[in-house]
């Protein structure tokens, strides 16, 4: 089979960069015909010691209009492709699919006024690329970006976050985003202490948000562990905002590849 006919390019992996024992980012070249839009994943492939490869699935970090490619990874403890994928380094090759998967994008939104995006852990990956692309910032009034961990060190992308207004494509959308960091299991200035969805049921997200959670205006995208997005779905549902379909437009829009 020829490269050009196989189901994925091989990269070279530009920069890894570690955030916690646990949690890095990587930064791996990008095919010339490679499209995605804003919340998408990619199929990575890593190859072991014995000639196998081993594929998972990854948001892209990066921006479509961007010439790299940029995902965020948690080492699962003996995980058999994070525990390759760790071991990369820059220079080294990994494998990606030529064709971009998911609906975790805008077009499941038919309306809305505000966006609200909320992650947990590497779930933050896609709404960094939804951030740093136009549609979001043209289509809504404002943008929430609430981001939940367990620790406060595990709290990835400020930088990219804080400057996201500053970047001169983004200026004239400055005051748009509102970043609500969550940190569970210690204090952290500045932060909400409790998991989503009982900052949801008990109204705090909507106070610190100066916003009301309402089907009339918000539109929610969800990414992160399993749990999180069924019990957020369900808060959700008691507040009359449901899962976003194609013969059903909602206001909830969910990524499923864990």
């Amino acid at each position: 089979m020829t490269a050009s006919a196989e189901k994925f390019t091989r990269q070279t992996l530009l920069d890894v960069q570690p955030l916690t024992p646990s949690l890095f980012s990587l930064r791996t070249s990008r095919d010339s015909g490679f499209r995605f839009r804003s919340g998408q994943f990619a199929r990575l492939g890593v190859t072991k010691a014995d000639g196998s490869v081993v594929w998972r699935a990854y948001s892209m970090v990066s921006a479509p209009h961007d010439e790299h490619l940029d995902f965020f990874s948690i080492v699962v403890p003996g995980g058999e492709f994070t525990s390759e994928l760790s071991r990369l380094r820059e220079g080294d090759s990994l494998l990606i699919d030529r064709q971009a998967f998911g609906f975790l994008t805008l077009d499941r939104f038919v309306d809305g006024r505000d966006l609200w995006l909320l992650a947990t852990g590497t779930g933050i990956a896609p709404f960094m690329s939804i951030l740093q692309d136009f549609e979001a910032w043209e289509r809504f009034e404002s943008i929430k970006l609430v981001y939940s961990v367990r620790e406060a060190n595990e709290l990835a992308y400020l930088d990219l976050i804080a400057g996201l207004e500053q970047r001169d494509y983004l200026a004239e959308y400055a005051g748009k985003l509102q970043f609500i960091p969550v940190v569970t299991r210690e204090q952290h200035p500045g932060a909400l202490n409790e998991r989503i969805t009982t900052l949801i049921e008990n109204g705090e997200l909507e106070r610190a948000a100066g916003l009301e959670l309402t089907p009339e205006h918000s539109r929610v995208m969800l990414c992160g562990n399993p749990q999180m997005i069924d019990d957020t779905r369900q808060a959700l549902k008691q507040r009359g905002l449901n899962l976003s379909l194609s013969r059903r437009p909602g206001q909830v829009a969910v990524e499923n590849y864990w």
